[in-house]
C-alpha cells in the first residue's frame, strides 16, 4: 500500500495565499474616518400653532412716553441717628426686666431695675461732704466774728471762706454723682437703681436677662430703642448705573410685603466706596415710615432718570406671568404664535400696562394671553 504526500504542497499553498493578502491590503481613509456628525432640529418650545387663530383676538401696541428707570433691589434699615442706647452707669446685677426685644415703649417707661452697690459708695461720700460742709460754715462764721473784733487776720478769713467754698462744691458733686447712677432720694438712697427709657420707639436690641451682670458702660447696653417714625432704604446699585442716581431725587419704594402700596423717599446719600466683589455702591434713601415697614425688610426702589423714552403699552390682559418671567403672544404667520419673553413695566390708567423691552409699538400681541396659554394647552 502506497501513502502519497499532500502535506507538503497545502502548507506551500497557504503560505502563498498569506503572502498575497498581506502584500495586497491598503490603508482606506475614509473607512478609518470618525462618522459625520448631525444635526437634529428640536422644537421650538416657544411656537404654537392652532386651527383657529380668529378665536384669539388681537391688540396692537401702542406707544407710550415715560422717563428712563432703574430698579435695584434694598433692605429697610433703621435710622442711626435715631437709635439710643439704654445705658445704667451703675454696675450690679438686674433684678427686674420689664421690656423686651420688639416692644414698644414711651419716654420714661420702666425697663429694668438694678440692684447695685455703687449707690452706697456714692451715697457715703455724700455724707462725708455735708458733714465737711457744716463743719467749715461754722469755722467760717466764727472767722467772721474774730475778724470784725482784730483777734485775726485777713487772710485766715479768706482762709475759712475758701474751705466753705469747696466743701459746698463737694456736696454739689458728689449729689451730681447720686443723680447719675439713677438715685433722686439723697435723703434715704435706695440700692435698686431704675432704668428708664430715654426715648419712645421699639427697641431693636436687648443684651440682658433676669439675674445678669451689669458692668456699666464697660458692658454691652442692655437694650437699644430705635425710632422708626423714619427709616432708612438701603440699596446696591451697580457701578454702570450710578449716573442715574442723583442726590435729592425723589424714589419710589415697593416693599415685597405689599407690592400694591408705593412709598416715595428722598436720596441723602450715595456711597463714596465700591464694594470690590459686587461693583456695587450703597445708596440711602430715606422714607416716612407709615407703620408697615420694618427693619430687614425687602423692598425694590425705583429711580426716576431726567431722560425721556418711548416705550410700549399693551392691556394687562395681555402679559402673561409664567415661571417667574412676563410672556406676550404674537402672530407670525398664518395659524402660528409666538411666545416672546418681555419685562413689564407698571400699570398704567385704563387697564393698560408699560413693556419695558421685549416687544416695540406696533406690534400685535394676542389681547387674552392666559385665555391662549389655557387654550394650547388642552390641544
Amino acid at each position: 500500500m502506497r501513502y502519497r504526500n499532500v502535506g507538503l504542497p497545502m502548507l506551500s499553498l497557504a503560505l502563498g495565499f498569506l503572502q498575497s493578502g498581506c502584500s495586497g491590503r491598503k490603508s482606506d481613509p475614509q473607512a478609518e474616518a470618525p462618522p459625520p456628525f448631525k444635526v437634529e432640529r428640536v422644537e421650538d418650545r416657544n411656537l404654537f400653532q392652532t386651527d383657529r387663530p380668529d378665536r384669539f383676538q388681537l391688540t396692537q401696541a401702542t406707544s407710550y412716553d415715560a422717563t428712563s428707570q432703574l430698579k435695584v433691589t434694598g433692605v429697610v434699615a433703621p435710622d442711626i441717628s435715631r437709635n439710643v442706647p439704654v445705658i445704667s452707669l451703675a454696675a450690679g446685677r438686674i433684678v427686674e426686666i420689664n421690656a423686651r426685644l420688639g416692644d414698644t415703649v414711651k419716654k420714661g417707661q420702666l425697663l429694668l431695675r438694678v440692684q447695685s452697690s455703687d449707690i452706697s459708695s456714692a451715697f457715703s461720700d455724700y455724707r462725708k461732704a455735708v458733714a465737711d460742709e457744716q463743719l467749715a460754715r461754722t469755722q467760717l462764721e466764727r472767722s467772721k466774728q474774730l475778724y470784725n473784733r482784730g483777734a485775726i487776720s485777713l487772710n485766715d478769713l479768706q482762709i475759712a471762706q475758701d474751705t466753705e467754698d469747696k466743701a459746698k462744691v463737694d456736696i454739689e458733686t458728689t449729689s451730681e454723682k447720686l443723680r447719675l447712677l439713677g438715685n433722686t432720694n439723697l435723703d434715704h438712697p435706695s440700692g435698686i437703681v431704675d432704668i428708664r427709657a430715654p426715648i419712645s420707639g421699639v427697641i431693636t436690641d436687648q443684651q440682658v436677662t433676669n439675674a445678669a451682670g451689669v458692668q456699666g458702660l464697660a458692658s454691652p447696653n442692655p437694650f437699644t430703642i430705635s425710632d422708626l417714625t423714619d427709616v432708612w432704604i438701603l440699596c446696591d446699585v451697580y457701578e454702570n448705573d450710578l449716573a442715574n442716581v442723583h442726590l435729592g431725587e425723589r424714589a419710589d419704594i415697593r416693599l415685597n410685603a405689599y407690592p400694591e402700596q408705593v412709598f416715595t423717599g428722598t436720596i441723602s446719600n450715595i456711597g463714596p466706596v465700591l464694594d470690590p466683589n459686587l461693583r456695587t455702591a450703597k445708596v440711602r434713601i430715606e422714607v416716612h415710615n407709615p407703620g408697615l415697614m420694618r427693619p430687614g425688610m425687602f423692598v425694590t426702589a425705583t429711580f426716576h432718570g431726567q431722560r425721556k423714552e418711548t416705550r410700549a403699552e399693551v392691556p394687562a390682559t395681555a402679559i402673561l406671568h409664567l415661571h417667574d418671567r412676563e410672556w406676550v403672544y404674537t402672530p407670525v404667520k398664518d395659524k402660528q404664535f409666538r411666545r416672546v419673553e418681555v419685562v413689564a413695566g407698571d400699570m398704567l390708567p385704563g387697564g393698560m400696562q408699560e413693556v419695558v423691552s421685549g416687544i416695540t409699538p406696533g406690534q400685535q400681541v394676542v389681547a387674552n394671553a392666559l385665555e391662549f396659554q389655557n387654550t394650547v394647552e388642552t390641544q
